[in-house]
């Protein structure tokens, strides 16, 4: 399902004018679903695949600690790609499959993060 997931927000966020430039790009511990670059800079995209019913919102589930953790690999990912300088937002793409529906929702700007 994460795969699936990763693959239909990858198709979303295309079809929005983003270019893929990273999936599942790892630094140590830390990880980053999707990097994308759209008109207005760099965007680092949490996924969250889910099957119905839910019970939490998945604004929820990207907490804090969630949130210091992307950030972090985000900070490793500008050093490392030397991107410094560009507009970075932080957003989620929500995928959620109910039976035969299957239903993305974007989240732009999910979060701004203290030290990014």
């Amino acid at each position: 399902m994460g795969q699936v997931g990763e693959q239909m927000a990858c198709d979303f966020l295309q079809s929005r004018g983003h270019q893929i430039l990273d999936r599942n790009w790892r630094a140590g511990h830390l990880e980053l679903d999707i990097v994308s670059e759209a008109p207005d800079g760099l965007h680092f995209i949490e996924v969250k695949a889910r099957t119905a019913p839910v019970t939490t919102t998945v604004t929820d589930q990207v907490n804090k600690v969630k949130q210091k953790r992307i950030s972090a690999a985000a900070v490793q990912y500008l050093n490392k790609k030397n991107l410094g300088g560009k507009e970075v937002f932080f957003d989620i793409v929500s995928v959620l499959f109910d039976g035969s529906q299957t239903v993305v929702r974007y989240f732009p700007q999910a979060w701004i993060p203290m030290y990014v």
